[in-house]
């Protein structure tokens, strides 16, 4: 990453933890604890074959962003419809897991997650890696930015 790339980050990021400065933080150990409340709900809810519930852990806003290796979605219900496209039934949704979790809170209401996913079903697995951004919203911690990238298929 260029220099000035990463310090327009940092003052991105400086200036919305700024933003939020006047409000009354909520302690860190419970901003991680429900950050983890929300990504376990979503796994949850995928082993159901519940999309509508997993995408409750998304900010349910135009602006909510997804990357992945197929492209780039704006807004929470153009990633819903992708979701529906690429996994149309329980069959093609699996077994997901999330592994290695990572979180960090920003400021008292942005926090950065990294972790593995794992995908098992019947005809393939696929695995790999996300970094979501997420924002403590008064419904609770929800994700405003999710890239996703799975990696290469195995034999």
């Amino acid at each position: 990453m260029r220099l000035p790339t990463a310090t327009a980050i940092v003052l991105l990021f400086s200036a919305l933890c700024r933003s939020f400065a006047q409000e009354t933080p909520t302690p860190p150990v419970r901003n991680v604890a429900g950050i983890r409340a929300v990504l376990n709900a979503q796994v949850e809810a995928w082993n159901r074959g519940d999309l509508e519930r997993f995408m409750h852990g998304y900010w349910n806003s135009p602006h909510t962003a997804f990357v992945s290796e197929d492209g780039m979605r704006r807004g929470w219900s153009a990633l819903l419809e992708r979701y529906r496209r690429t996994y149309p039934d329980r069959q093609a949704m699996g077994k997901l897991r999330f592994s290695d979790l990572e979180v960090r809170l920003l400021c008292p209401r942005i926090a950065l997650a990294i972790g593995r996913f794992d995908l098992e079903r019947a005809q393939d697995h696929r695995h790999g890696f996300f970094t979501l951004i997420l924002r403590r919203l008064p419904e609770g911690w929800r994700i405003i930015q999710d890239h996703t990238s799975a990696a290469a298929p195995g034999p």
